[in-house]
């Protein structure tokens, strides 16, 4: 995640191998909540912080999706 935020100088498939590292990752931080939650041994404040980088890596996979997907006009 200490890739520069511009993501405009970037080629395709530089964009394509970040967005599959980005979905694992945020698979893998799906999984350790779940975990958490399932054994009930996570504070709250770990949850949170996982949660939130979750929605930051759901984000940039978003903004890669985008920038990959191209604008068609009707």
């Amino acid at each position: 995640m200490n890739a520069p935020q511009d993501i405009s100088m970037k080629t395709e498939e530089v964009l394509r191998v970040e967005l599959a590292v980005f979905k694992r990752e945020h698979r893998d931080l799906d999984d350790a909540i779940r975990a958490l939650q399932e054994r009930g041994v996570a504070d709250q404040l770990t949850l949170q912080r996982l949660k939130k980088k979750k929605l930051h890596l759901k984000d940039k996979i978003a903004l890669i999706e985008d920038r990959l997907t191209p604008d068609i006009i009707a």
